[in-house]
């Protein structure tokens, strides 16, 4: 019996969620599978996969195969994980994510940041698609996440919450500066020397999902600080950084929030692809020349 399980039956609790072994397990079944070794984690968001197929020399392996690990219901979301080499770096790619409206609790969405973890994983990327909320914004922006809001977590769902094991991190890991700022500088600078005048940098705000917002809720995310809204990322990043993970962030604005009552306009998850479609390349070759210039990975 390990440790978590002590700390819960003591205190009258089941576990919650899956323990440091159940997470070892699954990293030890992957390890046996593959040689890679990868430092780097990126988990591509709704219609962004294509980053994934430049990974080379790459073993793959469905979701479905893998003990433990959620499975990816959303279209736009492969579900698959890739190993193997991008941009001269060793990484595990997420070809598609869950996320907590597909009936998933948060802890589970977030089990294969624990496993990216115990694979030697030290630096999460995560990209999103997302709803505008700053008017500056256009849609086909790129946007660089300089900070979050957990709007769910500020409600009550945390994948922190529960017993603590000190293996994968501390009890009240701090969230202020999440987001690495030397990736970031060097995401502008990549940025600029691509010519890309649509890239910014902003604050992401998470709701659940999966309905989108109505024109009142949007109103009241922009006047939070947010720049745009997605429906992920956000538990992932947490979880990341309770491992002691750098983060990068970076968002698709596949679409602008609607703000006006009465407006014809209606956002839908087919926009969000097409529009993913439309602007992939440009992030995934953000994303493969970030991945190359980072040190000591």
């Amino acid at each position: 019996m390990n440790g978590l399980n002590v700390i819960n039956l003591k205190n009258g609790h089941k576990p919650l969620g899956m323990t440091y072994d159940d997470v070892k397990r699954t990293a030890d079944f992957l390890k046996e599978r593959t040689s890679h070794m990868p430092k780097i984690g990126i988990i591509c968001g709704s219609g962004l996969g294509g980053l994934a197929d430049l990974v080379i020399n790459s073993d793959s392996f469905d979701y479905c195969d893998i003990p433990n690990f959620p499975v990816s219901t959303v279209p736009g979301h492969a579900g698959q994980l890739i190993f193997g080499e991008l941009n001269g770096k060793i990484v595990v790619c997420m070809k598609g994510r869950v996320h907590g409206y597909e009936g998933y609790p948060v802890w589970k969405l977030t089990f294969p940041i624990r496993v990216m973890k115990l694979l030697g994983v030290e630096t999460l990327i995560a990209t999103n698609a997302a709803g505008g909320l700053n008017s500056d914004y256009e849609v086909g922006d790129l946007m660089i996440i300089r900070d979050h809001i957990n709007l769910p977590g500020l409600c009550g769902a945390n994948p922190l919450q529960g017993p603590n094991d000190d293996r994968f991190g501390p009890r009240f890991p701090a969230m202020s500066g999440s987001y690495d700022k030397e990736l970031r500088d060097q995401a502008k600078k990549i940025a600029i020397e691509l010519g890309f005048n649509f890239v910014r940098e902003g604050v992401y705000v998470i709701q659940t999902g999966p309905c989108f917002e109505t024109v009142s809720e949007c109103r009241f995310l922009k006047m939070m600080g947010a720049d745009v809204t997605g429906m992920s990322t956000v538990p992932e990043v947490i979880v990341a950084r309770h491992c002691g993970m750098r983060c990068f962030g970076m968002s698709l604005v596949t679409n602008k929030c609607v703000m006006e009552w009465d407006c014809e306009r209606k956002a839908n998850h087919e926009e969000v692809l097409e529009t993913g479609q439309m602007r992939s390349k440009d992030m995934q070759l953000m994303i493969a020349q970030l991945v190359h210039e980072m040190e000591n990975e």
